[in-house]
């Protein structure tokens, strides 16, 4: 990792820059892709298996006996932490429902908003360096309680055709059947565009690597909704001399495992922590089986040491992590200092891993700065909120002046005479 001694602010928006792809040649092999899904639709889909999951596929859609066969891979201890993870994510996010209140805003009139759960809505869970099986707890269950009509899943096939059993498994506990043996730029084209197989859907959700990530965006301009932009996982920590430096260490390597495109980074205001989470790191990283990736996110990432800890949640502000873990005894106070974050930890005892597996909170997270101007996923994403209007007689003769005053200074005459029109009716008894 990098490190900054105690840089000028003028040089942080340069500090807290993301490794840069070439984001032209990206966008022109998922163009392709997009393109092929949506003109040759599922035979396109059967090349693309063959082509990037080196497997030969004569369905798509995951039969029953797989989810049976699966269910009987999964291991009893495995079983019991997804139905606590389970228990939690659905505690957590069934306080989030609103109930409708209606609001007189004046006599007469009355206001209100539904939430309506988005009819079809489309899950990406990856498969490939690491089955996410828990992504399917983060997005089936919000998607459940908010009431979404169709939820259906693509996720990639090994090369022997088969999904990773947890996934399947996961899937089926939460009642989610309509899963398909689709992953990358090719899964979100099929869902955006549907196919024979697979249908269209109106939002899609869920992580992915960079072609993925692409493929969502694509899909927007095209109509389809997405659950935000989102690209390689990323965690910072802001340590002080109350931290616990092989926590920290422990907390940077296990967001570096994810993926070679992940970033992490340390703050701290003191010099010694950075030397001893240095050590930590490389006793633990030569442990690691992915040791490899995590090495080239390190590659990637940098430490600063900040003049206080009020500068260390000033910089990372600027950076807008995914995830801020506040190492420091005295967390829950110095939290007050995070304005833009996607899920903040608190303590030595708050690891990350917390939030991604089973604590409640969603893992699904706004990435590469998007922290700023967006939230983390919800049960609040897979619903529309419908707003409702009912004016008595007392409500249209009280607020019909203003109306009429209104649309006549805009020159819009027809909306004034809707007005008019049933106020004269009221006047004529």
């Amino acid at each position: 990792m990098k490190t900054y001694n105690l840089p000028n602010p003028d040089s942080w928006k340069e500090i807290c820059k993301r490794p840069v792809f070439n984001t032209r040649d990206l966008t022109e092999q998922v163009n392709a892709i997009m393109d092929d899904v949506r003109l040759n639709g599922d035979s396109a889909l059967y090349r693309y298996a063959q082509k990037f999951d080196q497997c030969t596929l004569t369905e798509l859609q995951v039969r029953p006996e797989e989810f049976e066969t699966a269910s009987s891979l999964v291991s009893i201890e495995l079983k019991q932490a997804i139905q606590v993870a389970k228990a939690n994510i659905e505690k957590f996010h069934t306080a989030q429902v609103e109930e409708s209140k209606v609001i007189e805003t004046m006599p007469g009139v009355f206001c209100w908003r539904k939430s309506v759960g988005i009819e079809k809505v489309g899950l990406y869970i990856p498969g490939g360096t690491a089955p996410l099986f828990s992504t399917i707890l983060m997005l089936g269950i919000p998607a459940k309680i908010a009431g979404c009509n169709e939820i259906l899943l693509c996720t990639p096939p090994s090369s022997a055709g088969s999904i990773h059993a947890a996934i399947l498994f996961t899937a089926q506990l939460l009642g989610i059947t309509q899963v398909y043996k689709v992953g990358g730029a090719q899964a979100i084209a099929a869902m955006c565009n549907g196919t024979d197989s697979i249908p269209a859907v109106s939002k899609i959700f869920g992580p992915g690597n960079q072609f993925v990530t692409k493929a969502k965006e694509l899909a927007q301009l095209s109509g389809v909704a997405i659950d935000m932009p989102a690209g390689p996982s990323e965690v910072l920590v802001i340590a002080d001399k109350t931290c616990v430096p092989a926590f920290v260490a422990a907390d940077l390597l296990s967001q570096a495992e994810h993926g070679a495109d992940s970033q992490v980074v340390l703050l701290s205001d003191d010099a010694q922590v950075l030397e001893e989470v240095k050590v930590q790191l490389a006793i633990q990283l030569a442990t690691l089986p992915r040791m490899e990736m995590a090495q080239q996110a390190l590659d990637k990432s940098f430490m600063v040491r900040c003049a206080s800890m009020e500068q260390c949640f000033e910089l990372s502000n600027v950076y807008a992590p995914e995830h801020v873990i506040i190492a420091s005894e005295n967390a829950e106070s110095l939290a007050e200092g995070v304005v833009n974050a996607g899920s903040v930890f608190l303590g030595n005892y708050s690891c990350e891993s917390a939030g991604d597996y089973a604590s409640g909170t969603n893992h699904t997270l706004p990435t590469n700065g998007f922290a700023k101007a967006y939230s983390g996923v919800s049960v609040d994403s897979f619903v529309r909120k419908i707003t409702f209007q009912k004016l008595s007689a007392e409500g249209i003769q009280g607020i019909g002046a203003a109306i009429e005053t209104m649309a006549e200074a805009e020159e819009l005459f027809a909306h004034k005479n809707a007005v008019s029109l049933r106020l004269k009716s009221l006047e004529n008894g």
